[in-house]
């Protein structure tokens, strides 16, 4: 089923925080807004902020067809038995439509964090127990050890904040067959100043989190090029910027790597959680 998926979710999808807000009277808005994302020929939704089914099913139920996603729910946010029991309504609702997507978060965010390997084995052992079929869920996996268990228990990986260097590792780590998914931020602006100005901002919250770090580390970066907001050669590793034949370059440098879909964040100046509707139908134009 893992190649359904794959099938499902297509080559392209948008990653959103902005998708998964609560505020009672932006429902519509959003109902609306992920309708014009599945007319726009996206293949999934994978909602960001350690979103959970609750944020999901609403998307679910304005569509017809879009795969919605979590990227991520933080298994010390959510007991297990609870997210088995939204998944499981959901399924039965809509046949194929949700897909849960977990991960373990970060040591700086979480009381009590410890052992997170062994923390998503348990709380995969226990989705098991409840009847949630592995080919219906994805880990954010970063490290080899977790890439191996997104292959091994899961339909694949959604890796967050990574280059096509690392989707190929991770290709070579999860074999053929798993879905790899990687996350990719998109600027559309073609002036380096302004773009790489609005990419540090965006990214100075996740240079304080080792996960992320550690994992720039492992893909040749320096200690320099993650200091004071990180150099321009990690900047342009995970930010597309330019005009949109150099952003078509770089989404497709992922799928050359070994990626079978990309879930792209489009990154603006606005500070606040306004949907970036303009900018997701020029990248969906530009996509083709």
């Amino acid at each position: 089923m893992t190649a359904s998926l794959k099938e499902t979710v297509g080559r392209h999808g948008i990653w959103s925080h902005e998708l998964r807000s609560e505020a009672p009277d932006r429902r519509g808005e959003l109902a609306e807004a992920a309708a014009e994302l599945e007319e726009l020929g996206y293949g999934a939704v994978w909602l960001g902020g350690s979103s959970t089914v609750d944020h999901a099913a609403p998307l679910i139920r304005a569509t017809r067809r879009i795969v919605v996603g979590t990227s991520i729910q933080s298994v010390w946010q959510r007991d297990a038995a609870t997210s088995a029991a939204g998944f499981l309504e959901v399924e039965a609702a809509h046949p194929g439509r949700f897909v849960l997507g977990l991960g373990v978060s970060h040591g700086p965010l979480v009381q009590g964090y410890r052992r997170p390997y062994s923390a998503m084995v348990g709380y995969l052992d226990e989705l098991d127990k409840a009847g949630v079929p592995a080919d219906r869920r994805v880990l954010a996996a970063l490290g080899p050890r977790m890439l191996g268990l997104a292959g091994d228990r899961a339909a694949g990986a959604v890796p967050y904040l990574v280059t096509p260097e690392h989707t190929a590792r991770a290709r070579e780590i999860l074999g053929e067959q798993p879905l790899l998914a990687p996350e990719f931020k998109v600027i559309l602006e073609p002036d380096p100043a302004r773009a790489r100005e609005t990419a540090r901002a965006y990214l100075a919250r996740y240079l304080q989190l080792p996960n992320y770090t550690d994992n720039f580390l492992r893909l040749g970066f320096t200690e320099t090029d993650i200091a004071d907001g990180g150099s321009d050669q990690l900047i342009d590793a995970v930010f597309a910027w330019g005009d949109e034949t150099r952003i078509r370059e770089r989404i497709t440098a992922f799928h050359e790597a070994g990626a079978d879909h990309v879930a792209l964040q489009v990154v603006t100046t606005n500070a606040d959680d306004t949907l970036p509707r303009e900018e997701w139908r020029r990248l969906a134009s530009l996509l083709g």
